[in-house]
């Protein structure tokens, strides 16, 4: 138990004087609160001085914790795929796309790989001979592309998605069908003889060349084969098709070139086709019937009523990696390298690589058309790029912290510099960072972009605060402090603070996990934990660093270089307030001031100052000042003690140089705070922050909603190029109108077809051309129904009725009626049709892309079979999952996409009224439907979240009256936030939803420090906001400082959505934080602020007490005959704290044992308070 120094070190001769008039005590009405937050201080006190106790070990225990947590990173997964990132679970959306993977699986039917070719000079032509001269050069290049892996060469026509291969009775013509099947190209080439170029495939008949798409005559050739083969099948598939002459019946592009056939209508004339003719209306693959590419697809930027655009675009079509493996399962070519998907998925992902690479590099540089290339293995190369860690930024982020810290905290006085202090607070943030992100990992908590790209820093900053706010009290504690006790009594001042913030930062990003996306859900999560660690860090493990620091300085060793000794140590002689003169502790607070003369003298010999006290020397009151003389005293500093000093040049020694005596702390004292707290000064800062809150509140209705894929690509990449123009040309997007199961397909034809007509004329869908019938499954099969009884048997299909056992001849057929006058299939024979057409029809049904699922059983006919067991059609099982495709055109801003969304759920509502179980399905609906309630969840979550701080202050705080102040600055700050975002063009989405929540939490770090530094003070509120202001000014601005630090590393990301909208938005939340805190909080607290808590009056002696003349020898109290020729003014405080009821880790001193201390005569202004749970312990400045 610590006990105050022996009557040695005060004068000899001193003795008590006589007892001054009781004091008169006024307590506060907040008696509660005051005991509580006493009894919370108290452990706080109890748990500081145990670490004191125990600093190595539990430094040791510490970082063996927080190490033993970061090795958890090592099975850390980053999750990059769109799907998982985005949709919510358990959302709507994520139940749709769950029920589609559960029929179709996990990938889509084909991945699209595209060319854009665009004019170098803005605004030309580009439907010219010319221009797709060069369109052609660039996607035969890609089309050519060739990868090596595992001991095979991969070319485009063995991994090109095929439409509809069919299945044919002759096995030559089957063989032949397999090596020319053509892939599926959309591109404006086709409606010219050169899109047969883009075609790799060949065949080999004896007696004639080698078959190609550009020699190949569909018509001349089954005329040829008659006579060796039955084609009698494949002719009625190719007249269905409306194949005809394939490409050798379209224009040439070149009619000079000796390739171009006979057939092509230009080829006599040798006259250039006019493009923009050709290409109206759009063209058509091998098939005229079921190939049909609309215009949209392949010109960009046209202009009505001329014949002008602006883009050409291609699209290559691959299988998906299951179809390939399938493809290939069991096949010569593989049966030897162990084939697998995972080998699949390799070999589309090397030739998508390639493909990007040489379609780029395909026209010169001089040329007058550009390319952009793209494919879905680019975006996820992005997306993983956009995950990585970039380990140079991050190792570059600590150091500056490092530098930062440790600058600021070293001194010219070794005895008060912690530098070494600085370094281990930033490593052990850094390490609780780790710890906190491998907690996170061990949990299952999958990282994403955000994790890996901004929490590092952002926590780094946020941890870094509150080192440096315990730092500055550990620098600070009053110089009657034991100094076992340092510790404890440095968190007994700041602990609460820390707390505090702590708790409302892990409530803040609790809050934002409220967000429905997963990225930021998990993001959220991660962030709150991470603060946490860092809590734990700052409350447990950095107490100890500052033990062990106070340790080297009580040995006098150098900051940083510990081994060596100081040459140069401030030893401070305390001189000890006493207790009252009746030996009592008053209820309640007195800071009473006293200025005494003192002399300053440097030693040669030891360079030590030695402070001598004048003989008889009166406590005189100090001079009178606005805001209390008490607030601008120079708070024990030995080097105020060489204020006035002059002389020798041994005194020069030590001193000081001015430079070193200025602090933050002494900015806020001297000249901050008494220029804030001037009543013109608080009416021009109230008058700004009124107009910046108006400002604020129209930006904000200037913010739209959105994100495009243009925002996260780095600006200035042949990505981001291709982006930029295909939102600008090519805004489509496939979507699909699915009907699930729980209905009668057959019985709900007529709902169906309504579904369908409603969803058509939606304003965004694209309609196909009047020409064409539309491109659905259920379309398709009663078209090709009608086919069939139009063509009088002809195909030779036999039917089984509902309940027969045995097939039925063609004749039935004949005359059976297939389709009623409404359009519609007999029920009846609903499911056997749908068994016969896609068996028979699958150039139609890969056109419809229907998907179905369970998928109708194959059932092939052979009209020459006698036995007639093929007549008889199995029926299709009941359909679970069919689809509708279309394409949405013109969604260039989010309110676009939110107008399509809405429409087509009201279009499903519709239909599910009618029975039908329906909903849509593509990527609008799984990035763009968070929109829909994306404003609603956040204004929810910010206003639970001020709720929430306005509890957690009000509850440790005490007071709801400060507590409100609290909140309404963090309200101001998040709306000005939001304002800022509209005028500066930053588009609301979950992203900065996360940020704006986490405001409120990150605000609070430099609210709530000024906030508790007035409510603990006393005096006029003028006074108490200075005071606060004088004690919190250094470390919330170093804390913002480290924070912009920490963030500073985010402005060198290559990618512009993290500069954007994670360093312009944190920073300008900084600052706004920086600004509110030491400008508008104090203002307010001074105008608005509540009482303070204790308030204590005295009655004193209008006498000033002397002392009895003292003996010879020793100090001398009285008037010195001579004075030395230089003097410093000395200001010592005493401080009367609270005697409450006995807490966990109190002590109290027995007054008989203690020496008594008289009053100053003059009463002094109230000061800050101090209250502790140590009870006499004294406590200055």
């Amino acid at each position: 138990m610590a006990r105050p120094p022996p009557l040695g070190e005060l004068p000899p001769g001193y003795t008590p004087p006589a007892r001054p008039a009781t004091p008169q005590i006024l307590a506060g009405s907040l008696k509660a609160p005051l005991w509580l937050r006493a009894y919370f201080q108290g452990l706080l006190f109890s748990l500081g001085c145990g670490i004191q106790r125990h600093c190595g070990k539990v430094l040791f225990l510490g970082l063996l914790a927080f190490g033993a947590l970061a090795l958890g990173l090592r099975v850390a997964i980053i999750e990059t795929d769109l799907e998982q990132l985005w949709v919510e679970a358990g959302s709507r959306v994520s139940q749709e796309l769950k029920y589609t993977k559960e029929k179709l699986g996990e990938e889509a039917a084909y991945t699209s790989q595209m060319l854009i070719q665009t004019p170098r000079q803005e605004g030309e032509n580009v439907l010219t001979p010319e221009a797709l001269d060069l369109h052609l050069q660039a996607a035969l290049t890609a089309s050519k592309v060739q990868v090596s892996l595992y001991g095979k060469s991969w070319d485009l026509n063995k991994i090109c998605y095929k439409s509809g291969v069919p299945l044919i009775e002759n096995g030559m013509i089957e063989r032949m069908i397999e090596k020319l099947f053509p892939c599926v190209i959309l591109t404006p080439l086709d409606c010219f003889w050169e899109g047969a170029k883009l075609q790799g495939g060949s065949a080999y008949l004896p007696g004639r060349p080698d078959i190609q798409w550009t020699n190949l005559d569909p018509e001349q050739l089954l005329e040829e084969l008659g006579p060796f083969a039955s084609l009698e099948g494949f002719r009625e598939l190719l007249d269905k098709a409306q194949v005809g002459q394939a490409y050798v019946g379209r224009p040439c592009l070149h009619p000079d070139d000796l390739h171009c056939p006979p057939s092509a209508p230009n080829h006599h004339s040798r006259q250039a086709p006019n493009v923009a003719q050709e290409l109206s209306g759009g063209c058509h693959g091998f098939s005229h019937k079921f190939m049909h590419w609309q215009e949209e697809l392949l010109l960009g930027g046209m202009l009505p009523q001329t014949p002008l655009a602006h883009a050409l675009q291609s699209t290559f079509l691959l299988m998906s990696p299951r179809q390939l493996y399938e493809h290939f399962r069991g096949d010569y070519q593989t049966h030897d390298i162990g084939w697998s998907e995972e080998q699949a998925g390799t070999v589309l992902q090397a030739w998508q690589r390639r493909f990007v690479q040489l379609a780029q590099e395909a026209l010169p540089e001089n040329a007058s058309q550009q390319i952009h290339a793209f494919s879905s293995t680019t975006l996820d190369d992005i997306l993983h790029a956009f995950s990585e860690v970039s380990a140079a930024r991050v190792v570059g982020g600590y150091l500056l912290m490092l530098a930062y810290a440790c600058v600021t905290m070293l001194r010219w006085d070794c005895a008060q510099s912690q530098g070494a202090v600085g370094l281990a607070g930033v490593l052990l943030v850094a390490l609780a960072v780790a710890s906190g992100l491998g907690l996170c990992a061990l949990l299952g908590i999958a990282f994403n972009a955000a994790t890996t790209q901004v929490l590092p820093f952002l926590a780094l900053g946020i941890g870094v605060d509150d080192i440096f706010l315990l730092a500055h009290a550990f620098t600070e504690a009053p110089p009657g402090t034991p100094l076992q006790e340092r510790t404890g009594e440095c968190l007994q001042r700041t602990g609460t603070s820390v707390t505090l913030t702590s708790i409302n930062n892990m409530v803040a990003f609790f809050m934002a996990a409220l967000v429905p996306i997963p990225a930021l859900r998990a993001f959220s999560l991660q962030a709150a934990i991470v603060v946490g660690c860092n809590f734990a860090a700052v409350m447990l493990v950095f107490p100890a660093v500052l033990s062990l620091d106070l340790h080297r300085r009580h040995c006098q060793r150098l900051d940083v270089l510990c081994c060596f000794s100081s040459p140069c140590s401030a030893r401070v002689i305390q001189i000890l307030p006493q207790e009252l003169g009746n030996g009592t502790v008053p209820v309640g607070i007195a800071h009473l001031t006293a200025t005494v003369q003192a002399f300053a003298h440097c030693e040669a010999s030891s360079q030590h100052v030695v402070t001598i006290l004048p003989p008889q020397a009166h406590l005189v009151p100090p001079p009178s000042d606005p805001l209390g003389s008490e607030l601008f005293s120079p708070g024990g500093s030995t080097r105020d003690l060489l204020g006035q000093e002059e002389g020798t040049g041994q005194k020069a020694a030590c001193k000081s140089l001015p430079c070193a005596r200025w602090s933050l702390a002494h900015f806020a004292r001297s000249q901050f705070a008494p220029l804030l707290l001037q009543s013109h000064t608080k009416a021009v800062v109230l008058v700004l922050f009124g107009a910046l809150l108006g400002l604020s509140l129209y930006g904000a209705t200037l913010v739209q909603d959105g994100l495009a894929l243009t925002d996260v690509v780095p600006r200035g990449t042949k990505e981001h190029a291709f982006l930029s123009t295909q939102l600008r040309y090519f805004s489509l997007y496939e979507v699909a109108l699915v009907t699930q199961g729980g209905f009668d397909y057959a019985h709900s034809q007529r709902a169906l077809f309504d579904l369908h007509q409603r969803f058509s004329s939606l304003k965004a869908v694209l309609p196909p051309p009047a020409t064409q019938a539309p491109r659905t499954w259920l379309h398709y099969y009663r078209n090709w129904l009608q086919g069939e009884r139009r063509g009088d048997g002809q195909g030779g299909c036999g039917w089984q009725e509902p309940g027969s056992t045995e097939g039925l001849q063609a004749p039935w057929l004949t005359t059976k009626k297939l389709v009623d006058k409404e359009g519609l299939i007999p029920p009846e024979l609903f499911y056997m049709g749908l068994t016969v057409w896609v068996s028979s029809d699958p150039l139609g049904l890969a056109a419809s892309q229907a998907n179905f699922y369970p998928p109708p059983p194959e059932w092939l006919h052979d009209k020459y079979d006698t036995t007639g067991e093929n007549l008889r059609i199995p029926a299709a099982q009941p359909l679970e999952f069919a689809q509708f495709p279309f394409l949405l055109r013109g969604l260039q801003k989010t309110a676009d996409f939110v107008e399509a969304i809405e429409g087509a759920r009201a279009a499903c509502a519709e239909a599910g009224r009618a029975g039908v179980r329906a909903y849509p399905s593509g990527s609008p609906f799984l990035f763009w439907e968070q929109y829909l309630g994306l404003r609603r969840c956040f204004l929810l979550a910010v206003c639970t979240l001020l709720l929430c701080t306005f509890l957690v202050c009000a509850l440790l705080l005490l007071n709801p009256w400060t507590a409100a102040l609290i909140v309404l600055v963090l309200a101001m700050m998040t709306v000005e936030l939001f304002g800022i975002m509209g005028f500066l063009g930053i588009k609301l989405s979950a992203i900065p939803v996360v940020i704006l929540v986490a405001s409120v939490g990150i605000g609070v770090e430099f609210t709530v420090h000024v906030a508790l530094g007035f409510l603990t003070a006393q005096g006029s509120r003028n006074l108490r906001a200075a005071r606060a202001l004088e004690r919190t000014f250094a470390p919330v601005t170093d804390g913002a400082i480290s924070t912009l630090l920490g963030l500073l590393m985010l402005a060198g990301s290559n990618f512009d959505f993290i500069v954007r909208y994670f360093f312009v938005v944190l920073t300008i939340l900084t600052l706004l934080g920086l600004l509110h805190g030491l400008v508008l909080l104090p203002v307010l607290l001074s105008i608005l602020g509540p009482p303070p808590e204790v308030v204590q009056m005295y009655k004193e002696s209008a006498e000033v007490l002397s002392p009895p003349a003292p003996q010879g020898g020793g100090l001398r109290w009285g008037v010195a005959s001579t004075l030395p020729q230089s003097f410093a003014r000395v200001t010592t405080s005493m401080t009367v704290a609270l005697h409450p009821p006995p807490l966990p880790g109190a002590y109290i001193h027995p007054a008989s044992e203690e020496p008594t201390w008289s009053p100053a005569a003059t009463p002094a202004a109230n000061g800050p308070s101090n209250l502790g749970s140590r009870g006499l312990c004294p406590a200055t400045g």
